[in-house]
């Protein structure tokens, strides 16, 4: 029963969430409004074209970057199977959420005769760094969209006066609540041991601070600190370059643009199938403090919004599709190879087939 369990919050809550928010949408969404928009408003289209090689740049580096973690560990796979690990990630999170990084770390541990869980490990270092990285841009976004923020806000509470966030009660609450956290944290960690659910969540603390600990030992740190900068630099990139092809979401800027980065990267978190609904909603709110569409969000929502937000995150599901497609036939031709001897492959010494 606890197995029956876990396999259902695992992959059948998020499958339920994804279908419910679809339906939440196309309940508060004018289809005929929507197309109007599309066909008035999209009128720069080419800029998909870059926008696809970005995108696959992007898998690129995370690739990259995650073979430095697998040689910290000992796994010397070669790039082009770390490429296809990352691109079927996707993909099969895109039909069942987070299955995709098991499958990922299986696929890599099997084709070296890698040890599971030390792959397993570091791709969790992987998603922490992204982690980390979210929360940073985050706090950088905070400060740079202040006054924008600030301004939506007392327009919203019918004040003609503006205020400055550090004069607000918010602010200064959200700081205490990060410093609480961190000092809770610092705690988790160096205290003994600990018992019930309390020493659970010591030893996620613990962790998640040698996972990091562990690649601040890596010896090819700053080739990783500008992977994952190249990487986070194409995520931007694509959403910026999206911004252009629409008429109402060109005079956005880069500023503007990153705040909607920040809300819909903290939207991905949000356990769907590839981020459908919260992605979405999260740039739909985002546009709404600039103008484009209203908060709260009414009964039906904008329409140009709305056609921002499906016809990007649709782009990029295509995307995924194609490159996982090419990642399943490329694996299948590998293995042959590898069958026939023509491909050998460096083993890391401590085998496990899966």
């Amino acid at each position: 029963m606890k197995k029956i369990i876990s396999v259902l919050l695992k992959y059948g809550l998020p499958i339920a969430l994804s279908v419910l928010l679809v339906w939440f949408f196309y309940t508060h969404v004018d289809m005929e409004a929507i197309k109007q928009s599309f066909n008035s408003d999209f009128d720069q289209w080419w800029w998909f074209i870059p926008i696809f090689i970005i995108s696959i740049m992007s898998h690129v580096f995370r690739a990259l970057r995650w073979r430095l973690q697998l040689q910290a560990i000992g796994v010397k796979a070669p790039l082009s199977a770390v490429l296809d690990s990352i691109f079927g990630t996707y993909f099969v999170n895109l039909l069942v959420p987070r299955l995709g990084e098991v499958w990922r770390a299986g696929y890599i541990a099997n084709r070296q005769k890698a040890s599971f869980t030390k792959v397993t490990g570091s791709m969790v270092g992987d998603r922490l760094t992204d982690t980390v990285t979210v929360l940073a841009l985050a706090v950088i976004t905070f400060f740079l969209a202040s006054s924008q923020v600030m301004q939506f806000l007392n327009m919203k509470s019918g004040n003609e006066q503006q205020h400055s966030m550090y004069t607000t009660w918010w602010f200064w609450v959200a700081v205490a609540l990060m410093a609480g956290g961190c000092a809770c944290l610092v705690w988790l960690y160096r205290t003994r041991d600990l018992d019930g659910i309390m020493g659970k969540v010591q030893k996620v603390t613990r962790n998640l601070w040698e996972g990091l600990a562990a690649i601040a030992k890596m010896k090819e740190k700053k080739k990783f600190v500008v992977y994952t900068v190249c990487l986070w630099g194409c995520y931007y990139t694509t959403l910026y370059l999206a911004s252009l092809a629409f008429d109402f979401t060109r005079p956005l800027g880069a500023v503007a643009v990153l705040v909607l980065f920040v809300f819909s990267s903290l939207g991905m978190a949000v356990p769907t199938n590839g981020g459908v609904g919260a992605w979405q909603y999260a740039i739909i709110f985002g546009l709404a403090i600039y103008g484009i569409g209203t908060l709260p969000l009414g009964k039906v929502y904008d329409p140009q919004a709305t056609s921002f937000a499906w016809v990007v995150w649709l782009f990029n599901q295509v995307v995924i599709c194609l490159l996982g497609i090419y990642a399943f036939i490329h694996i299948a031709i590998d293995r042959k190879r590898i069958a026939q001897g023509r491909t050998l492959v460096e083993t890391s010494g401590d085998s496990l087939q899966l």
